[in-house]
């Protein structure tokens, strides 16, 4: 697992760093891993998954459209004629 230094930190942001693990019932190190998820992965974060199922259950897609498509996927297509 990855490790990360952090350098030249101030002393009141560490002190308030030990502060807010102190209240959270953590080690400074779990609550500065802790504001670091939060940050850069929010729990309100949009997911690919959650989106499609959202829109398939908005335009009505069943299950037996998508047996439908995985049928059709299986077959070679046809070739597009012009004229």
């Amino acid at each position: 697992m990855p490790a990360v230094t952090i350098r030249n930190l101030s002393d009141a942001t560490h002190r308030a760093l030990k502060v807010r693990a102190a209240q959270h019932n953590r080690s400074t190190e779990a609550e500065m891993r802790a504001i670091l998820e939060a940050a850069v992965r929010p729990e309100g974060a949009l997911r690919l998954g959650t989106a499609l199922a959202e829109m398939s259950r908005t335009i009505g897609l069943t299950n037996a459209d998508v047996e439908a498509l995985e049928q059709s996927r299986d077959r070679p297509a046809e070739p597009l004629r012009f004229g």
